[in-house]
């Protein structure tokens, strides 16, 4: 038997001697690519299309409203009420919600189902980085949607008055306010796709339940705020105050089932608007703080769930 024998081979390796930026420039990595795997870059041909598509369905509301307002004047047809930046929300809303369930999981479980989270995962990298990363790179990519249209919506509500500059010191308000009502929006439509795609790999399975859980909510909370005698009534819908709902003053605790509305109702009270929806209605007769709370619950509850699932991996 003859020994083994081993060669080494001077390849002309060298040891790193640049910069160590260390952690720091491993999270902003990660945020990075965060966001380049939402906008479809980097990834096949149908990622892209998928993102731009979903930016043109929230973007057409936007630039038909303004193109309403600034030409109304033109067309003869009086001073019609145009839906302003509060009515903007609650048009796209379901948008928005279809957009996150789909983009969302791709940044969670194409890492896990390829491998590569247990690259993420060593030092100096932590779970909470990863977690932390994740998450603000969509949460910045959902303020996008929702500013983009808000942002065009607004510019033709100026344009379109008959004094922009009285207009806008009459309503500037509506700024800060659709500001404060995206954040509020999109911390949801972030924290929920994310913390159900922690626990699949498939990013079809994450999506699936994401708008089936948005979907069911939504249908329970309208059927049991419902009032028997619309079946009966035809034209507009019963006020709420001629009507008795199938659970009657629980009714207005029922109307927090819908997740998808909650962050709705949140808005309209930033921007004191009356909500003519029978479910926002109801959800209207409680005192402020239980919406807010049950928002907060929301928000908190998934989103600790979701930590802890990854503190998991990384143990």
């Amino acid at each position: 038997m003859t020994a083994p024998e081993g060669q080494l081979f001077d390849l002309g390796y060298q040891s790193y001697d640049g910069p160590r930026e260390g952690r720091m420039r491993s999270r902003k990595a990660l945020f990075t690519n965060g966001i380049r795997t939402a906008f479809g870059m980097g990834r096949g041909t149908g990622s892209k299309v998928l993102a731009i598509a979903f930016f043109i369905i929230v973007m057409t509301p936007a630039v038909i409203l303004a193109l309403v307002a600034a030409t109304i004047d033109q067309l003869g047809v009086g001073s019609p009420e145009i839906p302003g930046h509060a009515d903007y929300y609650q048009i796209v809303s379901l948008i928005l919600l279809l957009f996150s369930a789909v983009i969302a999981p791709d940044l969670l479980c194409t890492d896990r189902r390829n491998g590569v989270i247990s690259l993420y995962l060593v030092r100096p990298l932590s779970s909470t980085d990863y977690v932390v990363g994740r998450w603000l790179a969509f949460f910045v990519v959902s303020l996008l949607f929702i500013y983009a249209g808000q942002v065009v919506l607004g510019v033709g509500l100026i344009l379109g008055a008959p004094e922009p500059w009285e207009y806008l010191k009459d309503n500037w308000l509506d700024i800060p306010r659709f500001l404060g009502a995206g954040v509020i929006i999109a911390i949801l439509t972030t924290t929920i796709p994310l913390a159900v795609a922690s626990f699949t790999t498939r990013r079809a399975y994450a999506t699936a339940f994401v708008i089936g859980f948005f979907v069911l909510s939504l249908a329970v909370g309208n059927i049991l705020v419902e009032c028997p005698e619309e079946r009966e009534v035809e034209g507009p819908p019963v006020n709420i105050e001629n009507c008795e709902p199938l659970l009657g003053d629980y009714a207005k605790w029922a109307g927090l089932i819908s997740v998808s509305e909650v962050p709705i109702h949140l808005s309209d009270m930033i921007f004191d608007k009356e909500n003519n929806e029978q479910l926002a209605q109801q959800v209207a007769l409680l005192n402020p703080t239980f919406p807010i709370l049950w928002y907060i619950l929301l928000i908190v509850a998934p989103g600790l769930l979701m930590w802890q699932k990854y503190k998991r991996l990384s143990a």
